[in-house]
């Protein structure tokens, strides 16, 4: 069977990184680590890890999109992800202290933007561009106008 599975290339700190992403994702699993390469998985999603070197850098031309439900949730990752070294972006995004980009997005946010009424649409979108950890309430605040 035929799958895609994303590779990431690490600065000579796989066991680090590996050990902080199953420190964040309460469902994280470990398949094999060493100090050259990983496979593991975060909420069901595979992952190989390779120690590359410095040749490559992470950027924010691709990114994980973590789908969450709750502000508290939001609050975790963002929390989390972004600890020890990590970078606040805009919109959701952050920067882990590895370099890598993550999303972290309520649900709302995407049943907000879909609804047909432009008007509530261009609200939440308005809201959300002002935003660095998306607020939940302030959505709500911004769709009810």
């Amino acid at each position: 069977m035929t799958s895609i599975t994303p590779f990431l290339w690490f600065d000579n700190n796989v066991p680090e990184a590996v050990a902080f992403y199953k420190s964040v994702f309460p469902n994280a699993k470990v398949e094999t680590v060493s100090d050259f390469m990983a496979v593991f998985e975060l909420e069901g999603q595979r992952f190989n890890a390779l120690n590359g070197g410095p040749q490559h850098r992470f950027n924010e031309a691709v990114s994980f999109f973590i789908s969450v439900e709750t502000q508290g949730e939001v609050d975790y990752f963002w929390s989390r992800l972004t600890a020890d070294g990590g970078a606040e972006s805009k919109c959701g995004w952050l920067k882990d202290k590895f370099g890598l980009s993550w999303q972290v997005v309520p649900t709302a946010l995407g049943r907000y933007l879909g609804d047909p009424d432009r008007t509530k649409a261009n609200r939440v979108m308005q809201a959300m561009m002002g935003m660095k950890k998306i607020v939940v309430a302030d959505l709500d605040k911004a769709y009810a106008g």
